[in-house]
């Protein structure tokens, strides 16, 4: 890496986290990336890709779109998708100190690019493995366990209180990403962990499924 022998440097994860010897086995596996930098803290000198492979639940392949169940029953499913969408910025924003901001804007001006449907929200964030996780992992929130890091790691389910207002809508919903493929053809989400000085983005496409 052509780093003279009196530098200082640190290994760490996308998530800033520094590997050492205590934690070599439990952070570093197959496929992670990994920053070489000066200092934890040290600012990217310029965007990093990573790319993520997996094999896609077969539901995410055949579902991806779909709403017949809520159609069959009569129902429009237009609700239900953005429904699901606006879930994600209510679980976020559920243990804010101050203010919870949520925005929902469509976007129909062609000069700033396709018809797009925006969720915005002052909340938590995610890191770029919680992004990568939503993108894999097909389960409720409610049930991920196991070795990897939840997209809503550390959530508790909230208390019986109005529906509107405690994250429990997609308890029986159908998914993040089949509500964006019943929106729209792709999804990007942008994402800047509260800890963290980095920005994450994701980005998913109906054609690379």
């Amino acid at each position: 890496f052509g780093i003279a022998t009196d530098e200082n440097f640190v290994i760490t994860t996308t998530n800033r986290k520094e590997i050492t010897e205590d934690n070599f086995s439990e952070l570093v596996q197959d496929g992670v990336t990994l920053y070489l930098l000066q200092s934890v803290d040290q600012m990217l000198l310029l965007a990093t890709k990573e790319r993520i492979d997996f094999l896609p639940h077969y539901d995410t392949l055949v579902k991806s779109g779909m709403y017949e169940y809520y159609a069959s029953e009569g129902q429009n499913p237009l609700p239900f998708a953005l429904a699901e969408l606006i879930d994600n910025s209510l679980s976020a924003t559920s243990r804010n100190p101050g203010i919870r901001s949520i925005q929902i804007k469509l976007l129909f001006d062609d000069s700033q690019g396709k018809p797009a449907v925006a969720v915005i929200d002052n909340g938590s964030g995610m890191t770029s493995k919680q992004l990568n996780n939503w993108a894999v992992y097909r389960l409720s929130k409610f049930t991920r366990q196991g070795d990897f890091e939840s997209d809503h790691s550390g959530y508790v389910r909230p208390l019986p209180v109005p529906r509107s207002l405690n994250s429990d809508i997609s308890y029986f919903g159908v998914g993040g990403k089949q509500a964006v493929f019943f929106v729209g053809q792709s999804a990007r989400m942008i994402s800047k962990p509260a800890e963290s000085q980095d920005v994450h983005e994701l980005v998913l496409s109906k054609e690379d499924f």
